[in-house]
């Protein structure tokens, strides 16, 4: 079986994470058969939103995506150029400054990863079914 990929990469702006999610549902709508279900492309889709919008929030504004198929997962990716690793950290029901985001990820996915840039920043990787 061979592997697809798209490569997406924005600065911060309004409509930066509705590109990322547009470019999600792109990628996956171009898959070939077996096709994704809805359910796990609202997975992925919902994935790549959080992680463009706290590269976005707190990786320095810029931020690049990659989304790759591999037999029976889909992984995504996302580079920023901050060298703060994501941590998780008890949600701010009260505040309401998040919290929420790193879990739901680690809970929706098969694996995540953090690998650090060889110039800096890093890569935050989630691996989820297909």
């Amino acid at each position: 079986m061979t592997t697809m990929s798209a490569e997406r990469t924005a600065l911060r702006s309004l409509s930066a994470v509705a590109g990322a999610r547009q470019a999600a549902r792109t990628f996956l709508g171009a898959l070939c058969q077996p096709a994704i279900g809805r359910e796990q492309a609202d997975t992925v889709v919902l994935v790549v939103s959080e992680l463009v919008a706290n590269a976005l929030r707190h990786g320095g504004g810029a931020y690049t995506l990659r989304l790759a198929v591999h037999p029976g997962t889909i992984e995504v990716a996302v580079e920023d150029p901050s060298p703060w690793m994501p941590r998780m950290r008890a949600p701010a029901l009260v505040e309401g400054t998040g919290g929420f985001g790193w879990h739901m990820v680690n809970d929706l996915s098969l694996a995540t990863g953090v690998t650090s840039g060889p110039k800096g920043g890093k890569t935050v990787r989630a691996l989820l079914p297909r």
